[in-house]
């Protein structure tokens, strides 16, 4: 019997819950957008509705790689790195690229998700997961992010609400 994955973002609660078959079978923390939920284009929200995954990118990539556009940069994130850089928002170690699936409210316009660049990424900013901090991702644990990865592929759905 073939499995049906979905991830769902809770925001209110933070959380991102991956569904087999509608059974949960995984929790994670999460950190959204501080400015909350929202689909416009420059608003550094997190869209809600339903995504799927567009682009898995950085599966060989090593715990805490730092992807500049997408791409590994060649640095390993450390605390060091942090300091020098300290105003960059970080996306490491895998990134999972989503596509609005609702035209007019995710797809298309100005409101694409996919256009806005809107991933599920590690961050160094573990301490922050559980928190609304990010500029519009989702941003989880390295380790976390590692297990949610591998359960995916692309095209897999993902459904983000309050």
């Amino acid at each position: 019997m073939a499995h049906t994955i979905i991830l769902d973002v809770a925001i209110a609660s933070q959380v991102l819950t991956i569904l087999d078959n509608g059974e949960p079978k995984g929790i994670y923390p999460v950190s959204t957008a501080k400015n909350g939920a929202g689909e416009k284009r420059g608003s550094e929200c997190t869209p809600t509705g339903w995504h799927r995954i567009r682009a898995k990118i950085g599966s060989d990539a090593p715990l805490n790689t730092v992807f500049l556009g997408r791409r590994p940069t060649g640095e390993i994130y450390t605390a060091e790195l942090g300091r020098q850089n300290p105003n960059r928002d970080w996306i490491l170690t895998r990134i999972l690229w989503l596509s609005g699936l609702e035209p007019g409210k995710n797809r298309y316009g100005d409101v694409d998700t996919f256009w806005r660049y809107i991933y599920i990424h590690g961050t160094p900013e573990e301490d922050l997961i559980g928190s609304p901090v990010s500029h519009g991702c989702i941003r989880m644990k390295n380790a976390d992010l590692l297990e949610v990865f591998d359960r995916v592929q692309p095209g897999g759905k993902v459904f983000i609400h309050p």
